[in-house]
Parts: C-alpha cells; structure tokens; sequence
C-alpha cells in the first residue's frame, strides 16, 4: 500500500485505525483519505485497507 506517497508493507485487511496505531499517530488530530474519499474518524476501527490502496494522511500541527 501507499502512504503518503511511499511504498509502507502493512497485512491484507488491517484498519485505519491500526495503521495509525502502527505509525504511532493519534487518530484525533489526523485526517485519513483512502483511494481519494475522506474516511470518517468514526469509522476508522471498521475500515480495513487493502495493499492496493492510496492512503494520505494529514496530522494538524499547532504554531503562530
């Protein structure tokens, strides 16, 4: 699969939520897009992800 423009090896069927888990990122401060749609926070821990999909992930990051 393809996170965030790089080519990451993750297990068939493994969650959004899991793979933030894996990449140590907190689910409520990122924002998850799958195959071009917006994926739902609520929705992380059901929406499992194949090696074929694009992921992009977005952290929001504080400063002045």
């Amino acid at each position: 699969m393809i996170v965030n423009g790089k080519e990451m090896d993750f297990q068939e069927g493994i969650t959004v939520e899991q793979l933030l888990n894996e990449l140590n990122l907190p689910k409520e401060k990122v924002v998850v897009e799958v195959n071009l749609n917006i994926i739902d926070v609520s929705t992380y821990s059901s929406t499992a992800l194949n090696k074929g999909d694009r992921v992009e992930i977005v952290r929001f990051v504080g400063g002045g």
